[in-house]
């Protein structure tokens, strides 16, 4: 229905320092699927938009905080593809906008704001506000939900080898959730590890259960912590060591999301976590545009 093609390869890291010389990383380059509709992003509109589409809806309602990547991507996607956009961030307006919603509102995104309370109850507020609207279309923080989940589960089909792992970050875990069940349909052998990037884990195995009922965590699926405190928090160490990764090896890793996961999987591979010669995959979900919000932060 949208003539929006996905180039994201998969490249091999020859990165020995990070990762030492035991295991093989490959990275799935989602980030560069689009400068701006990047990473997951569009693999959780695109049924969404789709959706929204056969039901006539043209105004896409979404959620996020104030560097929100997923917003960013709703606007330029709303732009490309002849949506209104409106955009409910988390939080007071502040006297000058970042540069994440400076770009929403380049590609006409309407910027409401909402407190922490009214936040907390997303579709409650939607349905209160927007539910007479009959060209309004809901669409949950981060594209969470079913029609997310089915667009992450395509990636599963661009992969080119059977990995022994796939590693992503998740907020969400809409992506976890997509690829994870992929690879259950598929029946591979993968184990797929979603690093968790804010104190949460449990209530994400809630949210990841109710939309798929039978979807069992265990060894093979499964999440791991490393959020450094908290969604958000960094220290000057971790930020030198994400200068350092980039610095080697030409990728950019937000520090908030990808930085956290790469890093995660060297600490990993040193610990002598996997078996020799393991095939990694890491998901690189893009959302660089947030690395902005912490420039400030950076040694």
């Amino acid at each position: 229905m949208f003539d929006f093609p996905i180039h994201s390869p998969i490249q091999k890291i020859n990165q020995t320092s990070f990762f030492g010389d035991d295991v093989e990383i490959y990275f799935k380059r989602d980030d560069m699927i689009h400068p701006f509709i990047s990473g997951n992003k569009w693999r959780k509109l695109k049924y969404n938009l789709q959706e929204a589409k056969s039901q006539s809806k043209n105004k896409l309602v979404t959620f996020g905080g104030a560097y929100s990547n997923h917003l960013l991507a709703t606007a330029c996607a709303g732009a490309l593809f002849g949506f209104k956009t409106l955009g409910l961030v988390r939080g007071e307006k502040s006297s000058e906008l970042n540069d994440t919603l400076f770009l929403c509102q380049q590609f006409g995104m309407e910027l409401n704001y909402l407190d922490r309370e009214a936040y907390l109850n997303k579709k409650e507020f939607f349905i209160e506000n927007y539910s007479n609207d009959p060209l309004a279309f809901f669409i949950d923080e981060g594209g969470f939900g079913k029609n997310g989940i089915l667009g992450c589960e395509e990636l599963v089909d661009e992969l080119d080898i059977d990995y022994d792992y796939i590693f992503l970050a998740s907020g969400t875990a809409t992506t976890f959730a997509g690829i994870a069940n992929a690879c259950l349909k598929k029946a591979l052998k993968t184990k797929v590890i979603g690093i968790v990037i804010h104190k949460g884990m449990e209530e994400l195995k809630i949210q990841i259960n109710q939309l798929i009922p039978n979807f069992e965590f265990n060894e093979r699926y499964h999440f791991q912590e490393h959020h450094l405190g908290g969604y958000a928090k960094t220290n000057s160490e971790y930020l030198a060591w994400c200068t350092r990764f980039s610095s080697a090896s030409g990728i950019l890793l937000d520090p908030v999301y990808t930085g956290k996961a790469v890093k995660h999987i060297s600490e990993l591979c040193k610990e002598n976590y996997f078996k020799k010669r393991a095939k990694i995959l890491f998901v690189h979900t893009g959302g660089l545009i947030g690395i902005m919000g912490k420039k400030p932060k950076y040694p």
